[in-house]
Formats: structure tokens, C-alpha cells, sequence
């Protein structure tokens, strides 16, 4: 091998490992899309309630905090043709007799999040559950507690199960709890703001027919509140 065809090949090695290297740090910058066996990966057709309030609310006293991200979400991608499974599905909750509103207004299609609009529980720890009527592919969980005004939820756990009674294959996809006030086990997540846009969680396909959100109050009161709950998914295989 000649000087010179050696230093056509150490460029060529140079570029090839210069590629890799760029290759691999635009995976680590991007996030990566969720992978579904079989089936094209599209946006959540969401319909989102009009804002409430403006601005970055201030002086918000609440620890672990997630800081407003100051731009819309990003879209959240799933298979094609999944809708709300949860859409006008049977809810029960811990709260029997609502303060204010009824159970079903968690699951009706209202997301306006003012008055008439809502459901009020009482203090202290609370849950509402939804019956999906079927065991179903779960992707993602949209739920808004309320946003007329800027808010942070507390001790917000959000579980799936096989069984009413959450004693069958329960699985937690949400939990800023970290004190274990509501007996589910700490959690690492962090508190945010409740907004229009609602919280959503990723539940990466998950089997279930069953799903329980938990809260202890808010920062302004000891009161739990629903505005709505929608849960995207398909029919489970």
C-alpha cells in the first residue's frame, strides 16, 4: 500500500466515524417516537378548551415544581385510529356524593372547565374511576383537574388495573406523591400547573379496563376537582 492510497482510506475512516458520531448525537438530541408494532404512528387528533387564564402564574409556594414549558406541547404520537375510549364510560369514585356537580361530567365531552362544568369532591384523599367497558390498548391519559385559574393538584397518582377493585396487574403511570400521602407508594414525577392543555401521561400501549386517578386537594384548598378525563386507545387484541 502506497503513502498515498493509506491516506485515501485514514479520510475515508475519518469521515465514516465523523458520521456515526453525528449520527448518534441526533438520536440523543431527539426524542424518540413510541414504538407500536404494526401500524403508522400519527398525532392525537386532541380538541383542547380555550385558555382561562394568560401568562405564567407567580409565586406559586409549591416544592418540586415543574416549570411552565412556555410553548405548546409537543404533539403526542400514537397509532392511527385511536380515540377516547372513556368518552360518556361509567365512573365511580371515592366521593359517592359530590360537593358539587356529578360523577359522569368526568367522562362527557365538556373540557370548557367554568362553571356547571366540573365536579367537586371532597377533602382530603380522593379518587375517580373509569370503566372502560373492555380491556383496551392504552396510549395516553388526558385529564384536566381544573383551569379556570392557575393550580397544582397534589399527591396526583394515575393507575391502571385488570379489576375494579385495583388488586389485579395495577400499574402506575403517574405519581408526584412523594410522600406517600395517598398509599400508593412514593412517587418521582413533579407537581405543575393545571392549565388548558390538561396533563398528559404516556401509557405506552398498556392492557387494561380499569383506570383510577388519585389527588389530596390543591394549592388554594383541601377540595378535589374533575373537569374531564379521556384515555386514547383501541380495543385490546
Amino acid at each position: 500500500m502506497t503513502r498515498h492510497t493509506g491516506t485515501i482510506l485514514s479520510v475515508a475512516l475519518t469521515c465514516a466515524v465523523g458520521l456515526g458520531a453525528a449520527d448518534a448525537l441526533a438520536q440523543v438530541s431527539q426524542p424518540a417516537a413510541p414504538r407500536v408494532a404494526g401500524g403508522k404512528l400519527v398525532p392525537l387528533p386532541l380538541q383542547l378548551p380555550k385558555p382561562m387564564f394568560e401568562g405564567t402564574p407567580q409565586n406559586l409556594s409549591v416544592p418540586n415544581l415543574q416549570k411552565p414549558l412556555g410553548r405548546p406541547r409537543d404533539p403526542f404520537l400514537a397509532p392511527a385510529g385511536v380515540t377516547n375510549v372513556a368518552l360518556k364510560k361509567k365512573v365511580t369514585s371515592s366521593d359517592s356524593e359530590p360537593v358539587i356537580g356529578e360523577l359522569d361530567q368526568v367522562t362527557d365531552g365538556d373540557k370548557k372547565g367554568a362553571e356547571g362544568s366540573f365536579v367537586e369532591l371532597g377533602p382530603g384523599v380522593q379518587w375517580v374511576q373509569i370503566d372502560l367497558g373492555a380491556p383496551q390498548e392504552v396510549y395516553a391519559v388526558l385529564f384536566w383537574h381544573f383551569h379556570k385559574t392557575p393550580r397544582v393538584y397534589l399527591d396526583v397518582v394515575v393507575q391502571l388495573a385488570d379489576d375494579a377493585a385495583f388488586k389485579t396487574n395495577v400499574r402506575t403511570l403517574f405519581n408526584n406523591d412523594t410522600n406517600n400521602q395517598v398509599g400508593q407508594g412514593a412517587g418521582k414525577d413533579m407537581n405543575y400547573v393545571e392549565t388548558a392543555e390538561g396533563k398528559l401521561v404516556d401509557a405506552k400501549g398498556a392492557k387494561a379496563r380499569y383506570l383510577r386517578l388519585y389527588s389530596k386537594g390543591n394549592n388554594a384548598n383541601d377540595l378535589n376537582h374533575y373537569v374531564e378525563v379521556e384515555v386514547w386507545g383501541r380495543p385490546a387484541k
